[in-house]
């Protein structure tokens, strides 16, 4: 037992399932900022858009009865197909993808590159040796440096 344990201590310790976890932790953290950006901000204005359709209270009553909400159905116990919650949740999520595409490139454009540094030496083309940029002969072989 006491081999078994040190193994999996050795596994918890590895320095990338640490980074994974901190990972589930923060995109958890992220996800609720995602959800709230949607829910909050983005699908009010999808409603206004649309004309205010509640996409949730869409439905077709197996009992042939009108309901005026899917709640006022399922309260009254008739078998509902809730077609219009199906519609909402695709809607919420190509918008938190959306969202997400969005703010990850915006994140990414704050990641630019360094320009790479412009090169302080060049090879000697007779003896292969490095040699400053700016070297007209080669310290090693003596050779004339083409420019």
């Amino acid at each position: 037992m006491s081999k078994i344990f040190q193994e999996f201590k050795t596994f918890v310790m590895r320095g990338n399932v640490i980074d994974m976890a901190v990972g589930v932790v923060i995109g958890g953290a992220f996800s609720n900022i995602v959800n709230s950006l949607v829910n909050d901000v983005v699908m009010p204005v999808v409603s206004l858009v649309t004309g205010k359709i509640n996409f949730a209270d869409m439905m077709i009553s197996l009992d042939g009865n009108k309901y005026a909400s899917l709640a006022a159905a399922q309260e009254a116990g008739a078998p509902v197909i809730a077609y219009g919650n199906f519609i909402q949740i695709i809607v919420q999520f190509l918008l938190t993808a959306f969202v997400l595409f969005m703010v990850i490139k915006g994140i990414n454009k704050l990641h630019k590159p360094e320009p790479e540094a412009a090169p302080t030496t060049k090879i000697c083309p007779f003896c292969k040796s490095e040699i400053h940029i700016e070297a007209s002969k080669c310290p090693h072989c003596l050779s004339e440096q083409p420019e």
